[in-house]
Parts: structure tokens; sequence; C-alpha cells
């Protein structure tokens, strides 16, 4: 059987391509490697499914990605965020706008959205055909060969296979090689929005340790790269959280410079260094008599103060009567400038998203077709784009992949 256009990636980018595809009238066929469609995206926000972010500035939006943000101009102007908002609450994925402009379905729930996916392919008659690996694809010969040995004829193909992050979700990088073999070039990739890895061996003891409201920066040779406010985890090896993953776009384009990369936190960002000392004077004064071990219980979580007591080099017993102003101000170094050494990037497995793809100038941003084969679109993943948290990346792949069906469907 001939298609007019077939879709390979049953992610967002591939379902909204393939069902954009079939709205227009065409026999569209959406190919998955997995059992089911949607995988990854169901783990998205923790399974609550991050869908977009509310933003009324276009270009803030598209400064968010970077130098290659403006790509994204003429596929927004075609597939807003409003747009995005209309297509799930037209099929009663009804939503809100949480802190940060983040916008989630208000059941806090990920199936839903690929509910509603699933729903939009069927009602426009596009074919599914899951469990369905891909060995080989021949856009000239029009053909896309399984491994199993099946080929699927079509005149139109759109890649949404993603990136290289969540493995275990069946994203393994697949379309990358596809595309160099037919004449793409694919930039350097990379883990993005992944935990960092510290050298630090006292690491494994603050392990799970959350952090609110704190200062994090990026330095190198003692000058400021980047920063960020707000919230982060300690794990075993290192820390993640919102503010650690919107970083670690950074370190990754940094880790390989020479010289050390360093992570200050600043606990006590609301207090500059003279409130911060006169707090821990007042916090001193009430606990005069006691040990120095047990002064700083109102002033830091029950994790860290191990960590702060031992990093001071200050006797844990002597009385805190006795500690001496260069002392108190080590500590007060400790909780303003509390310096990790960066190892690396997680990897894969840990990473959200990927860094690099397709480069964007062989993709015609008013169609995503590919500028080097003519009946191919890429969408997604799979370009060279990605954003921070907060729904960014979702609404690329909700916007190219609308864009790619459109046009793929649609005779020039």
């Amino acid at each position: 059987m001939k298609y007019d256009v077939a879709v390979i990636g049953g992610g967002p980018a591939g379902m909204m391509a393939a069902g954009r595809a079939g709205e227009n009238g065409a026999k569209v066929v959406l190919i998955e490697k997995n059992r089911r469609l949607g995988i990854k995206l169901l783990l998205t926000g923790k399974g609550r499914c991050n869908i977009a972010h509310q933003e009324t500035n276009l270009r803030e939006f598209v400064n968010k990605f970077g130098s290659n943000g403006k790509f994204l101009f003429s596929p927004l102007s075609k597939f807003s965020i409003e747009d995005t908002i209309n297509f799930f609450e037209k099929r009663k994925v009804h939503l809100k706008i949480e802190r940060g402009n983040r916008i989630f379905p208000k059941s806090d729930s990920s199936q839903d959205v690929v509910r509603a996916l699933v729903g939009y392919l069927k009602k426009n008659k596009v074919e599914i055909k899951t469990g369905s690996d891909v060995r080989k694809i021949k856009p000239l010969s029009k053909k896309i060969i399984l491994k199993n040995g099946d080929e699927i004829l079509a005149d139109n193909f759109i890649i949404c296979t993603g990136g290289k992050s969540y493995p275990a979700t069946g994203s393994a990088g697949d379309g990358y090689r596809w595309l160099e073999k037919l004449g793409h070039t694919i930039t350097k990739l990379r883990p993005a929005l992944t935990p960092l890895i510290l050298k630090e061996r006292f690491i494994k003891e603050l392990e799970g340790l959350s952090l609110k409201n704190v200062d994090i920066s990026l330095y190198r040779d003692n000058k400021k790269i980047d920063s960020r406010f707000g919230e982060a985890i300690f794990t075993s090896q290192g820390i993640s959280g919102p503010i650690i993953l919107d970083l670690s776009k950074r370190v990754g384009l940094e880790i390989e410079k020479e010289g050390d990369l360093i992570l200050r936190i600043d606990f006590k960002p609301a207090l500059n260094f003279i409130k911060l000392d006169q707090r821990i004077q007042r916090d001193f004064k009430k606990t005069n008599n006691k040990f120095f071990k047990n002064s700083l219980d109102a002033l830091l979580p029950q994790k860290l103060i191990p960590v702060i007591l031992k990093l001071s080099g200050i006797n844990l017993s002597k009385k805190v009567n006795l500690v001496t102003n260069p002392e108190r101000k080590q500590i007060l170094h400790l909780l303003k400038e509390f310096d990790l050494h960066i190892k690396g990037l997680d990897d894969y497995r840990k990473a959200i998203i990927t860094s690099g793809g397709v480069k964007l100038n062989e993709i015609n941003p008013l169609t995503m077709k590919s500028k080097i084969i003519p009946n191919l679109s890429l969408a997604g993943e799979i370009l060279d784009l990605d954003g921070p948290t907060g729904g960014y990346n979702l609404q690329i792949c909700w916007t190219t992949g609308w864009v790619a069906g459109d046009n793929a469907s649609t005779k020039d």
C-alpha cells in the first residue's frame, strides 16, 4: 500500500505531524518502534506533562533557544503557543498556568495529552503501525524498509525520531544516522537538561537534600559565566533540579575548555554578606555556651550542617563564644560562596533532551522541508534546537510537527 505521507516517530512531533497531514486529507501512516505511542511524552514533567510555556513576547520565547532561536519565527507564526493551547482545550485537555508560566493539564496527567493526540490521529484516519522498527529510509526511492523486511511506500516522509535522551524509551539516535547518510549535517550532540556530576567526595553525604530559593552560578577563572535562581537537589554523584537542568546546556558548551568549571551556590541570596554576618552573630549569641557543632541548626538544613562544619575547619568542640572573627567569616564564605567542581554532564539516561542535531540552515523554516531532499521533512528534537525547562521544548515539537505535517500533505 502506498501513502501520501509516512511519519517516522510516534512522539509529540510525530503525532502532531501525522494528525495534521491526515486533517488535510492525506493518506498517512505513522510508524513507531515501541508498542505504544508517546512513551517519552508520558514521562515528561514527572508524569504531569508541561506541554508549553505561556509567553506573550515571541522574541523573548525565541531568545531562550540561543542563536538558533531565530529559526523559530516562521514556524511559530503558523502554529503558535496560543494555537497549542486551543488545540488541547478543543480536545478536552483543560489547561492551567503554574508558577514560571508553565502550562500543564488541569488533571496533572500526561495520559490525557497522549489520549488527545491519539484521538486526533484516529479522527483523521491515520494508520498507526507500532512495534515497527525502521532499518532504512530511501526517500528518493519513496520507500521505508523495516527491520522485519517489510516495505512501506510513500510520496513524502517526515522524520520525528527525537534525540538520544531517555534511550529506554526508544530514543537511540537512529534519525541522526539516517539523515547523515542522506547528506544532512549533524552538529555535535550532547545530553541537555541533565544533572551535573561533581568532583567533591562529600557530595554523597548531601544526596537527597533539596535546596529552595538558592542562587547558583557558573564560574571559570573567577569570572561568572551564567547563573540561575530557584530550586535544586543533590544526587549521589552531583546535583540536579530545575535550575541545574537549565544551566547544563552552558556547562556542556564550557566543559571542554581549559580550566576548572566551578558551580557556586549562595544558600542565602536574600541576605548580603553584612546582613548574613549579623544574622550569624545573633544566632551565636543565642547559643553562646553551646558547642560550635550545635550552633547552626536555625540557619541550615540538617543534612548540610555536617559538611559545612567539616569544611569550616573549626574545632567542633569549641564553644560558640570562642569562635573567632576569621572563623565566623569562613562560615559566611561557605554559605555565600559554596564552590563545587564540575566533573561533567550526566549521560543520556538522565537527560531530558539532546543538544545538537540536524543543522538548521539545511531546513526551510517555512515548511520544515529538507533543502537537500525534496520529499523529506523534519520536526521535533532531531533539529539543532534546545531550550530550557518549562515547556519550551514540547512547544517546538507541536509547532514544527504541525508545520511539517501541513506542508508535507499539500501540493506545491
